[in-house]
């Protein structure tokens, strides 16, 4: 039987985002590591590779598919109740050992996470998306950065059949990556793993390349939301969430900030889970740095007020949610506070047009035949 590194290696296409070196090597500008790929050899991510000088990319396939709502990417600003179509590929530019998608993410690391990869077109995605009522099309669950050339063909269809797109991202950009989703990305989700460079080192990566991917998101006018799991001893104290809140703030104080619970998961079982406490604690530090919409996510009703989002200016309620469920909307159709005309940064609808479901699922599957049909 093949190898899921063989199997992935068939299921590719040439890429885009690389420069030809000397020596047949090619160098990636899909993450911030930037590799310098000699020939015969892949990149950090494991799946994008060179053969004879050309770089290879993934290409045809999904590891998985699920619907959420939209606020568990977790997007709050954006289409509030919306169905978000949810796809992801295998591998990641990253090793965290908390990560919650180690099955997709940590594919061709860990025998233990083997999911076995499904063909598939943009069309059929799209087809079936529309088919299930989405209205988001949105790249996740492993590294969507590593296999942008996909998520781009993807959201191609997507954006033709009028849905809109986004990608739940560690953020580890390059500004050409960033330049080739413009186009096809309405909404950016990143992790804020840490504001210490110590620790971005142990899962993998460096801090200033997502620092820098989130000025550039905010600047080239992507919807920006950022997310940090509070992990206790590791990225949780007062000095370090302060300079985190801070450093947000200098990009702007309208960005959504979620602080979210971990959970011992994977490889980190030491520390801890987060307590509701602690996430309030951090949703305050935010407050005092001067973030103007904080969220302290995944702890349905036990963080108060920190699920909802308030008006800043007059603190009218204005989305009021229990988890994913939004329990009210009290928005104008221009996205503003009715009792103030404080306008709320975001992506909004007109009006809110509920909710298909207010938790994930994992799409039924029509007949085969019609399977096939939607999927190819």
């Amino acid at each position: 039987m093949a190898s899921l590194q063989a199997i992935l290696h068939e299921n590719v296409r040439e890429g885009e985002l690389h420069e030809k070196l000397d020596r047949n090597r090619v160098r990636c500008f899909a993450c911030g590591h930037c590799c310098p790929i000699p020939d015969g050899h892949a990149g950090v991510c494991k799946v994008r590779y060179n053969r004879g000088g050309t770089l290879y990319v993934p290409w045809g396939y999904v590891g998985g598919v699920q619907c959420d709502p939209i606020e568990k990417k977790p997007f709050f600003h954006a289409y509030p109740g919306a169905l978000a179509y949810s796809f992801g590929m295998l591998g990641c530019d990253l090793h965290c050992g908390y990560c919650q998608n180690w099955v997709t993410s940590q594919a061709l690391r860990d025998p233990a996470a083997v999911v076995p990869p499904r063909g598939v077109t943009p069309e059929g995605l799209v087809r079936e998306a529309l088919r299930l009522g989405a209205k988001i099309v949105v790249s996740t669950y492993n590294e969507p950065l590593i296999t942008s050339e996909w998520a781009v063909a993807v959201f191609k269809e997507a954006q033709a059949a009028g849905l809109l797109t986004a990608f739940v991202s560690n953020g580890n950009g390059t500004p050409q990556v960033l330049e080739y989703l413009r186009p096809w990305v309405d909404l950016y989700k990143v992790d804020l793993k840490s504001f210490d460079d110590r620790h971005y080192r142990q899962l993998g990566g460096r801090l200033q390349p997502i620092l820098d991917t989130i000025r550039r998101l905010h600047q080239m006018d992507f919807w920006l939301e950022i997310v940090t799991l509070v992990v206790p001893g590791f990225n949780d104290s007062d000095d370090e969430l302060m300079r985190l809140a801070e450093f947000l703030v200098s990009v702007s104080p309208d960005i959504p900030w979620h602080v979210t619970a971990f959970h011992k998961d994977y490889k980190m079982t030491d520390p801890e889970n987060t307590t509701p406490e602690m996430l309030v604690r951090a949703a305050e530090i935010g407050k005092k740095a001067g973030l103007r919409y904080i969220y302290a996510g995944n702890l349905p009703g036990r963080v108060g007020k920190w699920e909802n989002t308030r008006c800043p200016d007059c603190q009218a309620l204005l989305i009021e949610r229990y988890g994913y469920f939004i329990r009210g909307y009290h928005l104008t159709s221009s996205g503003s506070c009715r009792s103030c005309g404080e306008r709320i940064p975001g992506r909004w609808a007109s009006a809110f047009e509920g909710q298909i479901t207010a938790s994930p699922l994992i799409p039924r599957r029509p007949p085969q035949a019609e399977l096939l049909r939607i999927l190819t």
